[in-house]
This record gives structure tokens, C-alpha cells and sequence, in this order.
């Protein structure tokens, strides 16, 4: 899956190392007493900024596809509503996608569905997705070189509700339709199909210079935020809810859509998304009644009962992510030494997952023992994995190192027996190198920073020195790059985006975009040809087989340093609202939300 398809969730959300700045608080607004509206809030520093359904490198982030998904439905819509991550049929365009039995192409029928100008919704609309998309792949934030629209040979329109897509190979449908396919929005032809404003709707997308004329012509109507309201391109609507306002400063009005004809009808009329400055500001809200759907710290259980007592219910909202540190293996300092399995195994056993999730995070985070996501059962996840091959024991780490030649001194182990034997410290490890290794995290979390001083002093213990250094987010993002050694940037040697820096997969948790060789978020230049080879196994082979294999090499392997990993929040839900499950893709599904009572 590409860079784009995941998502690295850091308190607020967070995408191409760009941190997205919340305006005022909007703790005027007051919870609605007649049950046709309701008051979201947003996390923490973030201000929504993007309507188009199609993602760019600086608009990339769960909540402005949340927005848009609510504006326009998906081909093929992948959430867990049902509590489980699946095809939710309901809130797609698309009834059915029969895949041909060499696993080379697939037909998809669409729903009898019309945009909200009664136009119907057809093949054509699906096709003008695919045409810019084909035309502008280098500018969508969705590409990854090789992946779609690459592997996508041809379309062909069988009728106004069926096409057939063909691809260069059989693939696993499974990841195709969870990854792939997932990622098409058909868009109204009929009303977006031109260069500019005054222009007349044609068929300008069916040549690549036409259909980057209209992909230039639909990125610059969307950069004007202020004009979402009344600009006609942004009326014609497939999904249940239409913008009412759309704030520079980061408050969000949706209003019912009341010509939609979907399955997944809008329970409340008006869905007030709010944005906030900090989170006590977002608490205070809460306190006020001012939100009826928001969110404390995990810090702040302790203070459960005050929001149980004014008529909320706090439900942790699990993510379908994992969480981990990567090693630079280019780094000139120390890329050797994390070249060596043993020396990684020894960091892993030094890592108390267990504390660190019961004390630091107050019991919401699940201990991470490889790539897939553990917070939720799945058929992904690898009997070696989920049973922990690197279990805490700093005596344990401790002996890995003296058997493989170093020795302690001065508190911090010391590479005695250069070399490549069994009992030696490896190739490229010098003779005197120390054990001293340099994070640099996230700033300005204190839970982050709790965790950092616990591992700091567990790793003490097995003989590693573990240095911390501090910077916002986006800078931690930008000074920990891909790079090679003779780069001045690769001084680096582990990274941490934060407490809740999580990485958000898509439905079918591959990992060719983090862990392949030269995968476009593989943040340390990790390269190992056998899991290159189980990668491209796990979205080919139609046997679960091939992921779990996946999962159990990297657990055993560590190209990373595995975490605990955190809900995406903990939610604090008005007493009354219900009907859905919160949905462990972090996305947010306004037509699911309903007043019971």
C-alpha cells in the first residue's frame, strides 16, 4: 500500500510532515436539545482544509477524506461499521465486483443511484476518476510506482453500471479491493468535466492534456476554502450530507443531503465538526456541554467519573495501526550495529511492553509485537507474532550482547570482539564501538516523554546507553528522512512521531510502502529480499497464508522497534448517541451517528 493509503496520526493528524494548525475553539456552540443536530469536535490542532475527494501530498489526513467520503460516496467503502473492518455495501456505489477467474480483471456493477441534481451515477463517472488519476498520478498522493493506477491496464465501460478494469497480473482480490479499489470516487463528469469556470462541461479527461487541464481546474476551485459554500462544483453530491459552512478557521457545517438515494441515510440533520486550539479546550467544552462527541487523554481516565456524572459514556476508539521507532541502517555512527539481528533482538527484550501499556497510557495502548495491527482480531495476524518472540527480560538482552562480544564498561557495552563470527560482534562493527543510540521524539507530550525516560531506563540496564532528543512533530518528520550514509542528514539513528504516532493501514495491512526495499515510507532504508518477496506474496496470493507469513518474518526480524500502540482517542460520547461502531480505520461516519433516545 502507498504512503498515501496509511496515515501517520500524531494528536492531531498528520500527513507529508505537515502538521495542520486549528483556529478558535467554537466553545459558543451549545448541544443541541432537539436531537436534529450535533457538535463533533476535532482533534486537537487541526483545521480541515481540503473538499475535493481526491488526496494531495499537503491535504492528506483522515479527516478531510471523513468530510469529503460524507460529500461523496466510494466505489468500494471499506470501514468498521459493523465493528468489524469490511465492504460496507451501504455507503457504497458499487453492489458487486466479480473478478475473472485468472484474477486479471474484474466487473464491477454500480448501484441505481443518481447525483444529487438527478443525473444518474454511471460508468462515465467512474471512468473520469480513472482518467485523472492516470494523467496526474505524479500530483495524487494515493501513488505509489507500480501500484495503482500503474497496474490498472485498461477500463472499458460495459454499460452505464458496468465496467471492467484489467490488470497487468493476477492479484489477491481481497487486497485489491481493500486497497485499491477502495481509494476510486466516481465524480459527477457531467458537472466537473472541464478546464474553467466558464467552460462547458466536455470530454476534455479522455486525453491526458484535457485531463490535466481539469485536475489543475478542480485542485485550484478547491484551494478556495472560503468559496466551498456557494461554488456549484461542490453541489453535486452523491453522499448523505452536503456543506451548509466550511470555515478558514476550522469550523465545519454539514446539512442533511435531502436528495440522496443511498443506503446510508443522514440520522441527524445538522453535524456541527469543531475545531480547538488545545485539548483543555476541548475538555472545557465538554464540561459545558458544548460537545456531545469529543475526547479526553489517556492521562485524563483518572477523571472519568466527572464526565460519566454530566451524562457521557468514554469509550476508547481502538485503531487499525501499530506504533514504532525505525532504526536508520545508514547511519554511519550506528547503521552496522543495527544491522546485527542479535543487537535488535536485544533492544526489542529490553522494551517492557506491558508496563508501558498498563502505566503510561492508563491501560488504552496493546502491546505491538510486529506489522499488523493487534488491537483488533484479524486473519492477518501470525501465531509468532501475537505470542511475542522477543518477551522483556533485560538479562536476557543482556546475554545476547556478551555472547556476541561486547563487554560493559563504565555502565555501557563495548564491542570487544570485532568480527563476523558466531561469538563476534558482527560485520562492520568496529572494535571499541559503544552501545549508544540517539531517538529523536516527539516534544511537547508528557506522556511521550514518560515513555522515553521508561525505555531509556530499561535499556540502561541491559548496558545501552539511550539518548533523547526533542523537536515538534513536523521537525521530527523532516530531520529523519530516507537518505544514505554520506548525507549529512543521515546523522540520524531512531525516530519517534509521537505518543499517538501511530500508522494507519488501510483494510488489507500490507506492507510495501514501509518495510519493502525502497518502500516510499521505509524511513531507515530496511532491506531484506525474503520479506521483499513475502510483501508481493501477501497482494498476489489469495491465501492468508502469504500476510501471516509476513507478519511472523518481521516479528522475527525487527526492522523496527515495536510499541505499544495507542486508541486513535478516547472518546467522550453524550449519553443517547448511538447506532455505530467507531470505526478503527480513524475515520469519522456522520450518517451513522443517531439520537436513541
Amino acid at each position: 500500500m502507498s504512503s498515501a493509503r496509511t496515515r501517520l496520526v500524531a494528536g492531531a493528524v498528520l500527513s507529508a510532515g505537515t502538521l495542520l494548525l486549528a483556529g478558535c475553539s467554537g466553545t459558543s456552540d451549545t448541544s443541541s436539545t432537539s436531537r436534529d443536530s450535533i457538535n463533533y469536535a476535532l482533534p486537537a490542532n487541526f483545521t480541515p482544509n481540503w473538499i475535493l475527494p481526491i488526496g494531495t501530498a499537503a491535504h492528506l489526513n483522515t479527516n478531510n477524506r471523513s468530510i469529503a467520503d460524507s460529500l461523496w460516496e466510494r466505489l468500494v467503502a471499506y470501514d468498521g461499521s459493523t465493528g468489524k473492518i469490511a465492504w460496507n455495501k451501504k455507503a457504497s456505489i458499487a453492489t458487486a465486483a466479480d473478478f475473472a477467474a485468472d484474477g486479471k480483471s474484474v466487473t464491477f456493477t454500480l448501484a441505481k443511484r443518481t447525483w444529487s441534481d438527478g443525473k444518474p451515477i454511471t460508468s462515465r463517472d467512474v471512468e473520469f476518476w480513472f482518467n485523472l488519476i492516470k494523467a496526474n498520478k505524479a500530483q495524487w498522493a494515493g501513488y505509489t510506482p507500480g501500484q495503482s493506477p500503474d497496474n490498472w491496464t485498461a477500463f472499458k465501460t460495459v454499460d452505464d453500471r458496468h465496467f471492467t478494469i484489467t490488470f497487468d497480473k493476477a492479484y489477491n482480490p481481497q487486497w485489491m479491493l481493500a486497497n485499491e479499489f477502495s481509494e476510486i470516487t466516481p465524480l459527477p463528469q457531467h458537472a466537473w468535466d472541464r478546464t474553467d469556470a466558464s467552460a462547458k462541461v466536455s470530454d476534455a479527461d479522455r486525453t491526458a492534456a484535457g485531463a490535466k487541464k481539469v485536475w489543475t481546474y478542480l485542485n485550484t476551485a478547491a484551494k478556495n476554502i472560503s468559496g466551498y459554500e456557494k461554488d456549484p462544483l461542490w453541489k453535486t453530491l452523491s453522499g448523505p450530507y452536503a456543506v451548509k459552512a466550511f470555515s478558514t478557521s476550522g469550523k465545519v457545517v454539514l446539512t442533511a443531503n435531502k436528495k440522496y438515494d443511498g443506503g446510508e441515510k443522514a440520522g441527524i440533520a445538522t453535524v456541527n465538526l469543531l475545531p480547538f486550539t488545545t485539548t483543555d479546550a476541548e475538555k472545557n467544552a465538554l464540561r459545558s456541554g458544548g460537545v456531545d462527541y469529543g475526547y479526553i487523554e489517556a492521562t485524563d481516565l483518572d477523571q472519568k467519573e466527572q464526565f460519566t456524572a454530566q451524562g457521557y459514556a468514554v469509550k476508547p476508539w481502538s485503531g487499525w495501526a501499530i506504533t514504532y521507532m525505525p532504526y536508520n541502517f545508514d547511519n554511519p555512527a550506528m547503521g552496522a550495529v543495527f544491522k546485527q539481528l542479535y543487537a535488535r533482538q536485544a533492544v526489542q527484550r529490553s522494551i517492557d511492553q506491558t508496563s508501558l501499556a498498563k502505566v503510561i497510557f492508563n491501560g488504552t495502548a496493546v502491546p505491538g509485537y510486529g506489522p499488523i495491527p493487534q488491537g483488533q482480531a484479524s486473519d492477518f495476524l501470525s501465531p509468532a507474532q501475537k505470542d511475542n518472540p522477543y518477551p522483556f527480560s533485560t538479562t536476557a538482552a543482556r546475554e545476547l550482547l556478551t555472547s556476541h562480544g561486547w563487554a560493559e564498561q563504565g555502565g555501557v557495552m563495548v564491542c570487544a570482539k570485532p568480527g563476523s563470527g558466531d561469538s563476534q560482534c558482527g560485520e562492520g562493527v568496529g572494535k571499541g564501538t559503544k552501545f549508544e543510540m540517539q531517538v529523536l521524539s516527539q516534544s511537547g507530550s508528557t506522556v511521550t516523554d514518560n515513555m522515553m525516560s521508561a525505555i531509556q531506563s530499561s535499556l540502561a540496564k541491559t548496558g545501552i546507553k539511550f539518548s533523547i532528543r526533542t523537536a515538534p512533530v513536523n521537525s521530527v518528520l523532516s530531520q529523519t528522512p530516507q537518505c544514505t550514509a554520506s548525507q549529512p542528514i543521515c546523522k540520524w539513528q531512531l525516530s519517534y512521531f509521537g505518543t499517538a504516532g501511530s500508522w494507519y493501514f488501510s483494510a488489507f495491512p500490507t506492507g510495501d510502502s514501509l518495510f519493502q526495499t525502497k518502500g516510499g515510507s521505509n524511513f531507515g532504508n530496511y532491506s531484506a529480499p525474503d520479506v521483499d518477496k513475502l510483501i508481493n506474496a501477501s497482494t498476489t496470493s489469495t491465501s492468508t497464508k502469504a500476510i501471516q507469513d509476513y507478519s511472523a518474518a518481521l516479528a522475527k526480524d525487527l526492522p523496527v522497534i515495536w510499541l505499544p500502540n495507542p486508541v486513535y482517542q478516547v472518546s467522550v460520547v453524550k449519553n443517547g448517541l448511538g447506532g455505530f461502531f467507531q470505526d478503527s480505520l480513524a475515520n469519522f461516519h456522520p450518517a451513522q451517528w443517531k439520537w436513541t433516545n
